[in-house]
């Protein structure tokens, strides 16, 4: 795999650019079908489809970060060069986004895997499976967990795992991007995450009073919701380190060392060395989902991700029922 330079070493620039930078993505080309699940009674669940010509090489499924979507830049740029590449391309959205806050009044978090799985065992059942899956951030925690607590059953369904930027120890996430130097991101990812759980209709604003971090948040809102004991046992049951010793098919996780949201020292878990499905890709420098390269392409992540992809080529494995 190509060693990335990138085009700063300031990972808060990297990180910056890699949120704001241009990216293209060809929807006359590739026309976009938007597709809703159920998933659960009175939970809808959206999923952007663009497919190229005949033959497909394979369907990769993308998950975004934290108040993301399918139009954030590092989904619309690896979409655009899976398609070129002859694979299926499909954004899926967490629960309440895509712009299905007010019609889905429900939460999401971080380690909610049920969604992704039942369209998943969906298109198992028409025969669409093995699946590729591509995580981004808090993305990139559910397709981890996902792929651990598919186990032994998981080849049946994906064919090959990626996972860039991602806090697979949430609770030492949380703690690291509550520090002074991630003040403006923090404050940022506070007002997109009150403001969706306004839109839902779950909540006043007198709900939100005192809440300043995305801790906060977790302890007072999200915890509470999905029935976990505060924040510290949402982020302990949810974090994806837990079932990394699980994970039994090809699974790449790419990670700067310099990340200013995650510390680094969370990837020294022995599942990585020990677990033969698993391979970390770390870089020196990217900050947290900025690996935009010095020279072009730009996109450096994109043909990582892919390189790994077309090195798994999708086989139709047959599992006996338990």
């Amino acid at each position: 795999m190509d060693t990335f330079e990138p085009i700063v070493a300031n990972p808060h620039f990297l990180t910056i650019a890699g949120n704001f930078w241009p990216r293209r993505l060809d929807t006359r080309r590739f026309p976009v079908d938007h597709c809703l699940y159920d998933t659960a009674p009175g939970i809808q669940v959206l999923v952007q489809s663009q497919r190229p010509p005949e033959p497909v090489g394979g369907e990769v499924i993308l998950i975004h970060g934290l108040e993301g979507s399918g139009e954030s830049g590092y989904m619309r740029s690896l979409s655009q060069a899976g398609l070129e590449a002859g694979y299926a391309m499909h954004r899926f959205h967490m629960r309440s986004c895509g712009g299905l806050a007010a019609a889905c009044r429900t939460l999401y978090h971080a380690g909610l895997t049920h969604d992704l799985r039942q369209v998943i065992l969906r298109w198992h059942a028409a025969g669409r499976t093995p699946v590729y899956l591509a995580g981004f951030s808090l993305g990139g925690n559910v397709a981890l967990k996902l792929a651990g607590e598919l186990g032994e059953e998981a080849p049946r369904y994906l064919a090959a795992v990626c996972a860039v930027s991602t806090p697979i120890d949430l609770g030492a996430s949380a703690r690291r991007i509550g520090r002074r130097d991630n003040a403006l991101y923090e404050q940022r990812f506070v007002r997109r995450m009150l403001r969706r759980l306004a839109e839902t209709g779950l909540y006043q604003p007198a709900d939100f009073q005192g809440i300043r971090s995305i801790f906060e948040i977790d302890e007072r809102i999200t915890a509470p919701y999905f029935g976990f004991h505060g924040a510290g046992h949402y982020y302990a049951t949810q974090s994806a380190v837990r079932f990394l010793d699980a994970i039994r098919v090809p699974t790449l996780v790419i990670q700067a060392e310099d990340d200013t949201f995650i510390p680094f020292e969370i990837f020294h878990h022995p599942a990585f060395k020990s677990n033969p499905h698993l391979k970390l890709l770390a870089t020196r420098r990217g900050g947290h989902l900025g690996f935009i390269a010095r020279q072009r392409p730009r996109f450096w992540v994109d043909g990582q991700v892919l390189r790994w992809i077309e090195s798994h080529p999708v086989r139709r494995v047959t599992l006996a029922s338990r």
